[in-house]
């Protein structure tokens, strides 16, 4: 049985782009390279921000580009009584309390928490947020693409949202229960989350769950500089032009590009999984890919 576990974890908010199809790519390549499984999570946490039909484009899309996952797709919206025992033993070990702050009340606190409600013991939980209590320590991990991390919770983040004013579990809670919950041991996605990982691995702490290995690629930026994302209009893939599509994933990946011709995505898969080296993989939080 292989020891190594990796996942690719796409919200269905549009159609995959040429930015998510470099974290696929990535992160498969990074799985089959070290023997190991490749999962695929939908991460539908957030019902207002989702757009029909998309989880299942995305799915196409994997599917048309050869990259197929282990076992069954998982999907965050079927996993909310694992969110509410994970916030009961927060709960229980006195590390969340309730919050009712408005936006205009955190506003001017640089977005760091100065934690107006953590000594208030409110009980009502409606229109309530549930925050997580950090501490001052600094926490560090070696990211194996990016190098060693460290950042104070307290002093740049403050204690931190798990379950939403609206009642929607945060992402940052479902994402630290899912990952634990896959058996899931190596992460490797977008440098845009390399901030966020500090507060999983806080939480993992808290719950009692193992930390994986994380490593973050470099961002993919159009021409204007911005992250290529579906906010900023990014196109979804043309599968039928799947084999092009991996080969600008993994020239911007650093990777070596063959110099013959493959038939299939699955065929030039194969050829990159035994070529596969996180070492040339760019060390910089974001890099342009010159699409528009």
């Amino acid at each position: 049985m292989t020891d190594y576990i990796g996942r690719f974890a796409p919200s269905p908010t549009g159609p995959l782009h040429f930015g998510s199809l470099i974290a696929a790519v990535a992160s498969f390549l990074d799985a089959r390279a070290h023997g190991g499984y490749w999962l695929l999570r939908i991460e539908d946490l957030d019902p207002p921000r989702e757009i029909a039909g998309s989880a299942e484009q995305i799915i196409s899309s994997l599917q048309a580009h050869g990259l197929l996952w282990d076992g069954t797709v998982w999907r965050q919206s079927e996993r909310s009584a694992a969110y509410q025992n994970a916030l009961a033993k927060l709960q229980r070990t006195g590390l969340s309390y309730r919050c009712d702050c408005s936006r205009a009340k955190l506003a001017g606190n640089d977005g760091i928490y100065p934690g107006f409600c953590r000594s208030r013991d409110l009980q009502v939980l409606d229109n309530c947020a549930t925050r997580v209590v950090v501490d001052t320590d600094a926490l560090g991990f070696e990211d194996v693409i990016q190098g060693p991390q460290s950042q104070s919770l307290a002093g740049e983040v403050g204690d931190f949202i798990v379950r939403r004013r609206d009642g929607l579990f945060a992402y940052q809670l479902a994402v630290v229960v899912d990952d634990a919950g896959q058996g899931v041991n190596h992460v490797i996605r977008g440098a845009d989350l390399l901030g966020s990982t500090p507060r999983q691995i806080y939480l993992q702490h808290c719950l009692g769950l193992p930390t994986p290995v994380y490593g973050h690629i470099p961002l993919a930026t159009n021409k204007l500089g911005q992250k290529l994302s579906k906010q900023n209009l990014a196109q979804g893939l043309d599968n039928d032009a799947a084999l092009g599509n991996l080969l600008a994933a993994m020239q911007f990946l650093g990777q070596e590009l063959p110099v013959q011709s493959f038939t299939s995505p699955a065929q030039l898969l194969e050829w990159a999984t035994g070529r596969w080296r996180r070492q040339l993989i760019p060390r910089q939080g974001a890099l342009s890919c010159n699409q528009s």
